[in-house]
């Protein structure tokens, strides 16, 4: 297994994202589709991860809207994670294309967020409904004061903000602990379980199918 972390560059540098993008953007729409049939899953929801090249490429918004439309998704079921290089081009367009997203319902979260370029200026304007806390932080959130100093820094504002935050990379008890004593309500990571196919999460859900 070759890890996002190796092929997604390789993928932007060679415009394969965008290909590879829409890929996981119809099977997203198409998951949502199916879990919306079933009283037990409806209320789900999805995160795709968006690059920079993919979100500006000319279309995009369309693209996005007409993927959810051909299989009769609920946008309000699909949030984009964007990263905060996003913010390095033109943040007017930037933020005009995600209120014309969040206008039909879809959702935004930053991810890693506190790794990259955030200005506070560009942050309240941004129609965010969510931040990640990386998971750089999370790890040594215990052991770093320096660390637990960014991670209590990233909740406060996020409150101020009126901001959802998820704590990236959770793998302890400790860990858990910490953030729920700060604020953080919404976690992934090793503690909760690893990625894995989607049948798995089906399975979890329709044990008798």
């Amino acid at each position: 297994m070759i890890g996002p972390g190796e092929f997604i560059p390789l993928a932007e540098q060679t415009g394969l994202i965008f290909p590879l993008g829409q890929y996981v953007l119809q099977h997203a729409c198409a998951q949502l589709q199916r879990w919306g049939r079933h009283p037990d899953t409806a209320a789900l929801s999805i995160s795709v991860n968006v690059s920079a090249r993919q979100f500006r490429q000319p279309g995009f918004v369309a693209q996005v809207l007409q993927t959810l439309k051909n299989h009769g998704a609920d946008p309000r079921k699909l949030k984009l994670e964007l990263t905060e290089s996003l913010l390095l081009g033109d943040i007017e367009d930037t933020i005009a294309r995600m209120g014309q997203l969040k206008n039909e319902g879809v959702g935004f979260a930053l991810d890693d967020f506190g790794t990259g370029y955030s200005s506070l200026s560009y942050l309240k304007r941004l129609p965010l409904d969510q931040v990640k806390i990386d998971q750089s932080f999370v790890r040594e959130v215990l052991a770093n004061p320096n660390d637990a100093a960014i991670v209590r820094t990233i909740l406060t504002l996020a409150k101020s903000l009126d901001l959802q935050v998820v704590a990236e990379g959770v793998e302890t008890t400790g860990q858990l602990s910490f953030l729920r004593r700060h604020g953080c309500e919404a976690f992934q990571g090793y503690l909760f379980g690893r990625a894995g196919p989607v049948e798995d999460i089906d399975a979890f859900f329709y044990p008798t199918c």
